[in-house]
């Protein structure tokens, strides 16, 4: 056909570069768990006060778990403590230490910010912009998304750091996963428009035909390929975005301090739509800073990594973050999924310092619209964090490290921990409406043992439990009120204050639901249930009501069966857990409810929704222009040369396949072409995976573009 044949030489207008540049390879082979690293590096930050500090926040853990466990006993004791009330005391402890612990570092993180302390790693960040003399190279990582708001908030960064003068220390890489052709050919023609819109030297595109360990899997491919001629990535997600300033100044942070292999800044939330993403965006714009703050002011060089909006010396992660692939069947075993927490232990286990700086502003991401949404990404994050049951025995890594995977894990494992500790209840209380008690025991005693309940003391254990889940939201609006420019940007302190207190009420009513999403989640993965790779929902797009009907009726019906279990018992005892009960019988309305776009961000407005940040508008005025119409994979190919020529040329570009087993889509599409008669009949016959592989293939998409146009023929349909 006439665009295969111009694809021959070379094009007016066809951009004399490819989408890659030159490689560079750089060995990063997969690190040994079984073995401690080679410490490469002097990291020894570990001063006396940041000792002090830790020891605040855990003998501050265990003072109040210890003080919360006595009040739980002397509820129980009465009449002395049953295996139940045993089990159930213990469960107490155990959740009330991960509280008591998140309580710790919030109270650390509010006098930090209230003083005004400098928490980690010095960073300016209100003086004039620093001269930086590196490369460092910008990678967005996508699979499956919309290529137009991909590219829009690219450009947006893009112009940014061009506008600082600093342009020429940055190269930009799209490194695609996408599996669907029909979006890889998308981000094809949209990146060919943002090279020659912007006009830059610096824009790269590669799109990956092998998924292979996903995310990491994507980034470590371009290390091993390009990773050489750079002293420093900047990680980003599909949804990411950051200023340009941020962007210099922690590369200028990477140059002033050898050391240090990551840094971490933290991501605020931009563009919620929903009521459900404008929660997440209200409540992590006034809480986050405060725990954000508390973690850094006791981590020190020993702090985390949260696998996007972060630079990475690129030396320490070739050298020590490759992952092995676990042993065992999935969800436990294969290729790491929550790779950012070990590949920051990986790295501290060799020297290097890892910091997070919640202090510097200008870095943002987009949260999931809907509570099935989210539950759907928390699925991943569950899995992957309960691999890390298989590090954590890794030798070598920092005690600290061990303890952020630790804290992964619970940050799930506590979601059937409180189911259990419910039902445990609720069991005690059934045994002691239904089962005679014996007021006699065996033996000789002049008296009956009556039965005792002390509701005054349950009470009171229960206030301070919520009180210590409850507080940090307080020091947060306290911190907020004391900064001037912060209560300007949320419009003012009374509707900060109403902001609160509204969220606290709806998370209060979406927490029972998320707890039996997250115990199904966990129930799932301990029976092997793999979570595979599903695209996320972005913006502001509503689950079918027939998807909400499905995935609510589970806690639902635990709800209602919970109803009618504490009725049994006593009516006062319905109204005392009627929090709990009332989240999960209305668990289908608050799922349809949060979906729902907002005109206006009401009481959860931010600074970033009053102001938004001017690559935030950047970004948005972008996306909301005009899309480029695309008629299909092989249709577009067939009639844009320019583009058929840069999708051949990147093809050419690519690892040379090895032998090994029999790629079926490539083959079953082999044998459908042979049968085609037009490229019609091809658009129509081959299904998804064997277009993909098609595209995949230069030899047969050549063979497939040769075909003449044409009314696809009924067989080829019908087949």
């Amino acid at each position: 056909m006439d665009a295969l044949k111009q694809s021959q030489a070379p094009l007016p207008g066809t951009p004399a570069r490819p989408f890659l540049p030159q490689e560079s390879p750089l060995s990063m082979l997969p690190c040994r768990l079984d073995r401690a690293a080679d410490v490469r590096q002097s990291h020894t930050l570990t001063s006396a006060s940041l000792t002090v500090r830790r020891l605040f926040i855990f003998v501050g853990t265990g003072l109040l778990t210890l003080a919360g466990g006595y009040g739980m006993y002397d509820v129980v004791k009465v009449g002395g403590v049953t295996f139940l009330e045993a089990l159930l005391l213990g469960l107490f402890l155990v959740l009330l230490a991960w509280v008591a612990f998140s309580f710790m570092s919030a109270l650390a993180g509010f006098f930090v910010l209230l003083t005004r302390g400098q928490v980690s790693l010095p960073i300016d960040t209100t003086g004039p912009l620093p001269s930086i003399t590196t490369r460092t190279a910008m990678l967005l990582p996508t699979y499956n998304e919309d290529p137009h708001h991909v590219m829009a908030r690219l450009r947006a960064m893009y112009e940014s750091v061009e506008a600082t003068g600093y342009g020429a220390q940055f190269d930009w890489f799209l490194l695609s996963d996408t599996t669907d052709p029909d979006i890889w050919i998308s981000e094809e023609m949209a990146f060919i428009e943002l090279r020659r819109a912007c006009g830059g030297d610096r824009l790269y595109y590669r799109h990956r035909s092998d998924n292979t360990a996903r995310k990491s899997g994507n980034i470590a491919d371009w290390v091993t390929r390009f990773g050489a001629a750079y002293d420093h990535m900047i990680v980003l997600d599909a949804d990411s975005l950051m200023e340009a300033d941020t962007i210099v100044r922690i590369v200028h942070a990477m140059e002033r301090h050898p050391t240090c292999a990551l840094i971490q800044t933290q991501p605020v939330i931009v563009n919620a739509r929903t009521l459900f993403s404008r929660l997440q965006q209200f409540s992590g714009r006034v809480y986050g800073p405060l725990i954000t703050a508390g973690n850094a002011w006791w981590h020190g060089g020993d702090s985390n990594y949260w696998g996007h909006n972060a630079i990475i010396r690129i030396q320490a992660f070739a050298a020590e973050a490759g992952l092995p692939e676990l042993r065992g069947r999935k969800p436990f075993g294969g290729h790491i999924l929550s790779h950012d927490f070990v590949e920051a232990a990986l790295m501290r286990r060799a020297g290097w310092a890892i910091y997070m700086v919640p202090a510097v502003r200008g870095s943002f991401e987009e949260v999931p619209p809907s509570l099935l949404d989210f539950a759907g990404r928390d699925r991943r994050w569950c899995q992957g964090n309960l691999q890390h049951l298989a590090v954590l025995p890794a030798r070598g890594l920092h005690w600290v490290s061990r303890l952020h995977l630790l804290t992964g894990i619970g940050s799930y494992v506590t979601a059937p921990l409180w189911l259990l500790f419910l039902l445990l209840g609720l069991l005690i209380s059934l045994q002691a409406h239904f089962i005679r008690p014996e007021y006699f025991p065996k033996g000789f005693s002049l008296f009956p043992t009556w039965p005792q309940q002390d509701p005054v003391l349950a009470a009171w254990v229960f206030a301070a439990t919520m009180g210590l889940l409850i507080l940090p939201k307080l020091l947060a609006y306290l911190v907020l009120v004391s900064n001037r420019d912060e209560r300007r940007g949320f419009a003012g302190s009374f509707r900060a204050l109403a902001g609160v207190v509204c969220e606290t009420f709806v998370a209060a009513l979406l927490a029972p639901s998320m707890m039996i999403l997250q115990t199904k989640a966990v129930v799932e993965i301990l029976a092997g249930r793999d979570a595979g790779w599903q695209v996320q929902r972005r913006g502001d797009g509503q689950p079918a009501r027939g998807e909400v009907y499905r995935k609510l009726a589970g806690p639902t019906l635990c709800g209602l069966a919970l109803s009618l279990c504490t009725y049994a018992v006593s009516l006062p005892l319905l109204l005392w857990m009627s929090p709990v009960l009332l989240g999960l019988l209305l668990s289908i309305p608050l799922g349809i409810i949060t979906s729902s776009r907002l005109s206006a961000p009401g009481v959860f407005a931010t600074p970033e929704t009053n102001s938004p940040p001017a690559v935030v508008l950047r970004a948005n005025e972008l996306a909301a222009s005009e899309r480029t119409d695309m008629t299909g994979a092989l249709r577009q190919l067939g009639r844009d040369p320019e583009l058929l020529v840069e999708h051949l040329d990147s093809l050419s570009l690519a690892s040379p396949r090895r032998f090994g087993p029999i790629d079926v889509p490539l083959a079953t599409a082999t044998a459908k072409v042979e049968q085609c008669e037009s490229l019609e009949d091809a658009a129509a016959w081959l299904d998804r995976s064997e277009l993909h592989a098609v595209l995949g293939h230069p030899g047969l998409l050549k063979q497939v573009l040769e075909l003449p146009p044409g009314a696809p023929q009924r067989n080829a349909v019908t087949s």
